[in-house]
């Protein structure tokens, strides 16, 4: 047998992009002399955030569906088309072993074209509810790894493994000690710390939030940590001070991880599946502009189990410092929420994705 030859496609947002390159890497751990080639969408972030990574990119001209008839629904079919001819391309060129689809719309037309040439297809659904593309292409895969349970209402139960998301893995073996953390940070070691993260590009909401709650929670005798977003920093970054630590990305995770005694997070997939393994008392404070309300359910998957805490949005005014002020008074509720979210960690699901992997190439 040759080199094995791996298309991986996934992208749109961090949460679809990440878990493709974590599968890539344990990939290519076992097959030094694999080759790889990531197909994307055009002008979205994977083109950026994957030759990062160290791997070859091609993009697709596709875009999702608006919900209301827009130019760019009328381009639809079009698009469609175009995809189609160069996924098509794509896979008569490289004739790959295996392809690997973790969502998002280019994965699409690929794993359309892949399938129905008999290619071994795996797909990897992050969400507790599943995105359209990994609905429409649930009969032509042979594999469906997913990371929650109850799964079955999308997917055809023979074809489910749950192995959980792919979570960095620096934060599986989280090993920094907390005074260097805090150190790192200037934090001070008498306090305890709140982490606020709204995903890659920040939020609005969040970052509204904790300006207007800065007064609460320093009167708590809280410092914080807060990741506020590329676009925000100019905005929030005159609160830098003894006991608030403003930054537009914190490249340091496991650090903030490390420090953080409460966190403030989005609850979109891949967050969530991190949250798990750190373990640490949430509050989760989902989008509600993501498709098909994504992040509510994730959280609420996790409130069901007594793991988080969940806010909407709009009851941000009147919720949150009664929520957050149970949570900070009781040390008890803090290691059930703890203790809760651990059991439901996942932390070997890119082994276990890349199993299923090897047990397709094996099958052929």
């Amino acid at each position: 047998m040759g080199n094995y030859r791996f298309i991986l496609s996934g992208g749109g947002t961090g949460g679809h992009i990440y878990p493709a390159i974590a599968i890539a890497n344990e990939l290519e751990k076992r097959h030094p002399e694999a080759e790889f080639l990531f197909v994307g969408a055009k002008d979205r972030m994977e083109m950026e955030k994957v030759p990062q990574a160290g791997y070859k990119i091609e993009g697709l001209w596709i875009t999702g569906l608006q919900r209301k008839l827009t130019l760019k629904n009328l381009m639809f079919p079009i698009k469609l088309i175009s995809s189609l001819i160069k996924a098509s391309k794509i896979v008569s060129r490289v004739k790959p072993h295996a392809v690997i689809g973790t969502g998002g719309f280019a994965s699409g037309p690929l794993l359309r074209i892949a399938s129905g040439r008999g290619i071994p297809c795996l797909l990897q659904e992050q969400n507790s509810y599943a995105g359209i593309t990994n609905k429409l292409l649930k009969d032509r895969v042979a594999k469906i790894c997913v990371a929650y349970d109850g799964m079955e209402k999308f997917f055809p139960k023979e074809k489910l493994v749950k192995t959980g998301n792919p979570v960095r893995a620096d934060l599986v073996e989280m090993m920094v000690p907390k005074s260097e953390a805090l150190t790192f940070f200037g934090l001070q070691s008498n306090k305890k710390t709140l982490l606020v993260i709204g995903g890659s590009l920040g939020s609005k909401r969040i970052n509204e939030l904790v300006e207007a709650e800065l007064t609460y929670l320093k009167n708590l005798n809280i410092q914080i940590l807060w990741q506020c977003g590329k676009g925000y920093i100019e905005t929030y970054e005159k609160y830098n001070a003894d006991d608030v630590k403003v930054y537009a990305y914190l490249n340091n995770m496991d650090f903030a991880y490390t420090v953080a005694d409460f966190i403030i997070s989005r609850a979109g997939a891949g967050a969530v599946s991190e949250l798990c393994i750190v373990g640490k008392p949430t509050v989760f404070i989902p989008s509600p502009t993501v498709a098909e309300d994504h992040q509510t359910k994730n959280a609420l998957a996790l409130v069901k189990e007594n793991a988080a805490v969940m806010i909407r949005e709009k009851d941000l005014e009147q919720d949150f410092e009664k929520e957050f002020s149970q949570v900070f008074a009781s040390v008890e509720l803090q290691k059930e929420l703890s203790n809760n979210m651990k059991t439901l960690a996942l932390p070997n699901a890119t082994k276990d994705i890349v199993d299923e992997i090897e047990k397709l190439l094996n099958s052929k």
